[in-house]
């Protein structure tokens, strides 16, 4: 059940209007048109005031108050692969969201589709701003009500990172800063933050756990553990009172197993993107096949060995980690399976899932990847009671083949 917010957060109540037997003696000696004209003005200030409190009425949004029993949660980057799914989900479970994004790497159309299946009044907001624009950002924030931040908004490729390191910085580092400079001045004292297993770099035994030290060896992960340091530094300060969850997840695959909301990378971006977009993209021919970075690294078949995370549990993982949030506390957390699966093998259960035949090409290793990268999700279980439920990479793959068979364009095609 969604947090309750805190007692500051209390809804504004309506102050009653009393009409009195004095108000009217006068018009009970003369019941003719004037009493009438008096009774209908006190009654049309009392509808008025009535709808003002009311939260429909577009005078006074309800995102913009606290109410008993309501967590509002900003969602940066909601209209992203991840971020649209843990709306869908913080909806279902009946949060308010506001989410907030560029549209630079997500998508309106799974706007509309959260839209579409939440369109009461109260339920869900999108507003179009950029994170770098600190004046933005701090508007919004003044402008409403927020009990907590889930953070996902950044880009997140790592080969578009070693040949765009600032912007790889600027996006992430420093709108992180501006996003906790907001919470900071407005008191908006949870925080989710959506973090990366880049920040460990190549450790030197696997499985990885949140103890396992941070070397990052490419400039997605020197960002996004820059972005870690910035929140962990904060939370020590006097100031601060922050719930803090920071959640290095793993690859994300799948989509909702509804098929109400799926992956639509850009084509610019299919390049860079996740290997399981990039096995669609083929699969449907939109490229002409499928292109695998490193066949000699030191793995059983020459090629890179990762955690491979259905987003579903992802979201799930968000929503736990929201619920056990407490303030002055500081929570980190692994999220994968702990299953270890070879590129190739991804591929193999990817033709199979797709029933396509497709042609793979081998080239020599992109700048910035490692070799082998899987969690130990011991702590998270533990702490959170969270475990992977969709570990069946043929059956997460397949889910997320018909959504892209159905939107062959994406949100697009519908």
């Amino acid at each position: 059940m969604p947090a309750t917010p805190r007692s500051r957060s209390q809804a504004r109540t309506t102050r009653p209007w009393i009409l009195s037997g004095m108000d009217f003696a006068d018009t009970r000696r003369k019941p003719n048109f004037t009493g009438k004209i008096a009774v209908a003005a006190a009654l049309t200030v009392m509808c008025i005031i009535v709808l003002k409190q009311s939260p429909g009425f577009s005078g006074t949004s309800v995102f913009s108050r606290h109410e008993i029993g309501v967590t509002h949660v900003l969602v940066t980057g909601g209209a992203g692969y991840i971020g649209s799914h843990a709306t869908l989900r913080l909806l279902k479970d009946n949060y308010r969201v506001t989410i907030v994004d560029n549209l630079s790497r997500g998508n309106m159309g799974a706007v509309r589709v959260l839209q579409r299946l939440f369109p009461q009044p109260g339920r869900l907001q999108f507003i179009y701003a950029d994170l770098g624009d600190a004046k933005a950002v701090n508007k919004i924030f003044s402008e409403n009500a927020f009990d907590a931040v889930m953070h996902f908004a950044a880009v997140a490729y790592v080969g578009e990172s070693t040949m765009e390191p600032l912007r790889y910085y600027h996006n992430i580092t420093s709108n992180t800063l501006t996003v906790l400079e907001a919470m900071a001045t407005h008191n908006v004292n949870t925080l989710i933050y959506s973090s990366t297993c880049a920040t460990y770099g190549e450790p030197d035994t696997m499985p990885i756990v949140e103890t396992t030290p941070q070397n990052p060896i490419n400039p997605y992960g020197k960002a996004k553990k820059m972005a870690e340091d910035i929140i962990l530094d904060f939370t020590k300060s006097k100031k601060s009172n922050m719930a803090v969850m920071i959640l290095r997840y793993f690859n994300v695959i799948g989509s909702d197993p509804e098929g109400r909301l799926g992956e639509a990378p850009r084509p610019e971006l299919r390049e860079h993107g996740r290997i399981s977009g990039a096995c669609f993209a083929a699969a449907l021919g939109i490229v002409p096949g499928l292109k695998v970075h490193g066949t000699d690294y030191h793995t059983a078949d020459g090629t890179c060995i990762r955690d491979y995370i259905d987003v579903t549990d992802l979201v799930d993982a968000h929503v736990k980690a929201l619920d056990k949030a407490l303030p002055g506390k500081v929570g980190i957390y692994n999220v994968g399976t702990g299953q270890g699966r070879s590129v190739k093998e991804f591929v193999e259960a990817c033709k199979k899932a797709t029933g396509a035949s497709i042609e793979v090409s081998y080239f020599t290793r992109r700048p910035g990847d490692y070799a082998e990268v899987y969690s130990d999700p011991s702590k998270i279980h533990r702490e959170l009671n969270w475990t992977a439920q969709y570990t069946d990479l043929g059956q997460s793959l397949s889910q997320a083949w018909k959504w892209q068979k159905d939107h062959p364009n994406g949100y697009g095609s519908a």
